[in-house]
């Protein structure tokens, strides 16, 4: 996957930046975000730009995802996806009919790889009347505390889905303001390179900024069932 992404990188023209397939990160979405559910799109970290909108860094360590169609268009993260050892993980977690619905290649660049505040993802991927989201999330390399691992709320998926990410007319909105919560209540998931990390689609999770030397890449898929419920049309 690592040496995959090299080479879709490199081919990548980053000069197209803002006019065709790159978005400079900032926090509000816009079409770029829609599109990109269909395509293999190339998101650049926010700091990576000068105040001239130039890239401070060569590309291949100014970019903070790829997705968010990799498992359906790109050979390598298909055949991962739709492996045996993927739909077995599937099959163990109860699900009747599964499908990816996104898929993100995460670079958490040293030095400056972004923030993730605290977040659900059933309020982004949302299925009704019942909820099925879970995060598939592989480490291709070691991640921790240092260099931005994810940090979670031990039970916090028991307490249910708390705000939904809803696309109107307007564009994208919040149907509620984000709770507050306590760094103290967050557990550090620290995990070597090959480790799989499962998240349920309620649990309250987040990252911090790398400072640290090294990177920290991983391929993350977001899974929802397709019995007994319906893809919400109102998700992103």
């Amino acid at each position: 996957m690592r040496k995959r992404m090299d080479q879709l990188l490199h081919d990548f023209d980053g000069s197209s930046a803002m006019n065709q397939d790159v978005f400079v990160q900032q926090k509000e979405m816009n079409e770029f975000m829609y599109e990109s559910a269909e395509k293999i799109s190339f998101f650049f970290e926010e700091k990576a730009f000068d105040e001239e909108g130039n890239l401070k860094q060569p590309k291949e360590v100014s970019m903070s995802k790829v997705g968010h169609a990799l498992h359906e268009l790109d050979p390598v993260f298909k055949d991962y996806s739709r492996s045996e050892k993927f739909s077995s993980v599937l099959q163990s977690l109860g699900y009747k009919r599964p499908v990816i619905i996104q898929s993100v290649y995460i670079f958490k660049q040293s030095g400056f790889g972004n923030d993730v505040a605290p977040h659900q993802d059933n309020s982004t991927l949302y299925t009704e009347p019942k909820t099925t989201c879970t995060g598939l999330w592989l480490a291709l390399e070691d991640a921790t505390t240092a260099n931005g691992c994810m940090w979670a709320i031990p039970g916090s998926h028991r307490n249910g889905l708390v705000r939904r990410l809803i696309r109107g007319e307007q564009g994208l909105h919040f149907d509620q303001s984000s709770p507050s919560y306590e760094q103290s209540d967050f557990v550090a998931i620290e995990a070597k390179a090959g480790s799989l990390v499962l998240i349920h689609g309620d649990l309250v999770h987040r990252s911090f900024e790398n400072q640290s030397p090294n990177s920290r890449h991983a391929f993350s898929a977001h899974i929802v069932d397709t019995v007994g419920c319906k893809w919400s049309p109102d998700n992103w």
